[in-house]
């Protein structure tokens, strides 16, 4: 039995991390195989793939609404119990993903899949900085890990076994993959009781902070444009790239290794210069979506183009730093509603460019609304940016 005095061994620590990075994996792939699936349930049920997207979207819904609702919930709760209740949850929506029979309880299941996932990651994050107090950004960074290498390596999985077993087969291996991170987690988490002053009252103050909410706009709507272009993918490279269905797990796989590659360096930059880096990477991403529209006829040049996009996903540590910095003493709620944007992203992006495609602008019509939606994330951030300014200026002159 675990006692909260017991003293933890740098084996143990490493084994809770590489846990918590796991259950990153089983969500970050069941969130990213609906994108590389789409095609596949798509004629199963028989709809159109931006119909089909509807899924996608149900999931971020999902995300968006459980993430503040479980981040209060668990304020009151240790650590430890509320990670392997939620993992259960996310066991249990996979694997009724699983029987879905008909298209519009897939999108039920989809969504209930989606409600423990920002609560998940939050306190994962929380959990991993206690374990390493001195490391705490690199300990939260490796339960992101978990995520990013599912856009490496389970999302393109996900896609060869859809075009070679079936696209149930993917949800149920995520409902086994949930089940062993909730066994670790139960076994190798110690029990510390809850944090003295935490509070449903204290995390809800998170919602009050002009500087939290625009933060959170921001990456609602920047990374938007990422989540636009990753739905449609296989469908662009099918139908309109010309590319044959076994080459397309290799793209979303050069578009996962940017995303991977891009998180390494968010954090990095952020360290240097959280705000250029910011402005810089919304940036990079509305030139390299606009350049997805010229890129969409060549196989080979479209694949650069996606590694590049997926770079854009570095934004995700830049912003929970800048949330940090922001949140005061809100940090659960906050890292929980950093999830819960970038999922607010994940649905507005492909229902924008199903939007687009449906009204006749063609399967590059991803690229044009990512690159839309990145400037808006620079226009926020760039109110975010002005608004502290003045009040830091108040202040001086206050002084």
């Amino acid at each position: 039995m675990t006692h909260a005095a017991d003293p933890l061994s740098t084996g143990r620590i490493a084994f809770i991390i590489l846990a918590l990075a796991l259950g990153g994996f089983a969500i970050g792939t069941t969130e990213f195989a609906a994108m590389s699936l789409l095609p596949f349930y798509a004629a199963d049920f028989a709809v159109t793939e931006p119909v089909a997207a509807h899924a996608v979207s149900a999931y971020a819904l999902g995300v968006v609404v459980g993430a503040p609702i479980l981040g209060l919930f668990g304020a009151s709760w240790p650590r430890r119990r509320l990670l392997v209740v939620l993992m259960v949850l996310i066991a249990m929506g996979n694997a009724a993903t699983v029987w879905a029979p008909t298209y519009h309880t897939l999108l039920a299941f989809r969504f209930l899949s989606g409600l423990p996932h920002g609560a998940y990651f939050g306190v994962a994050a929380l959990l991993a900085a206690s374990l390493l107090p001195e490391k705490r950004a690199a300990a939260a960074s490796y339960v992101m890990a978990g995520l990013a290498v599912a856009t490496v390596i389970g999302a393109p999985f996900a896609n060869w076994l859809g075009l070679h077993v079936g696209w149930r087969v993917v949800f149920g291996g995520v409902s086994g993959i949930a089940l062993a991170t909730a066994t670790a987690l139960l076994i190798l988490a110690p029990r510390k009781p809850v944090e003295v002053g935490r509070s449903m009252r204290r995390e809800m103050h998170a919602l009050a902070h002009p500087q939290v909410l625009l933060t959170l706009g921001a990456g609602a709507v920047g990374f938007g444009g990422l989540f636009a272009v990753y739905s449609f993918l296989a469908p662009v490279l099918t139908e309109y790239t010309g590319a044959t269905p076994a080459s397309v797990p290799w793209v979303f796989a050069i578009f996962g290794l940017g995303i991977l590659v891009g998180n390494l360096l968010g954090g990095w930059i952020a360290d240097i210069s959280l705000k250029a880096a910011a402005i810089g990477l919304l940036a990079w991403s509305a030139v390299f979506l606009a350049a997805f529209t010229f890129a969409a006829t060549n196989f080979w040049l479209l694949s650069l183009v996606c590694f590049a996009i997926g770079m854009g996903g570095g934004l995700g540590p830049i912003l929970q730093v800048r949330l940090m910095d922001v949140a005061g003493e809100a940090q659960t709620m906050a890292a929980a509603l950093h999830h819960a944007a970038f999922n607010i992203a994940n649905a507005l992006g492909p229902w924008l460019a199903g939007l687009a495609i449906t009204a006749g602008m063609g399967w590059t019509a991803p690229g044009w609304v990512g690159l839309c939606l990145a400037l808006g994330g620079i226009l926020i951030l760039c109110v975010a940016f002005k608004l502290e300014r003045h009040r830091e200026r108040s202040a001086l002159t206050a002084s």
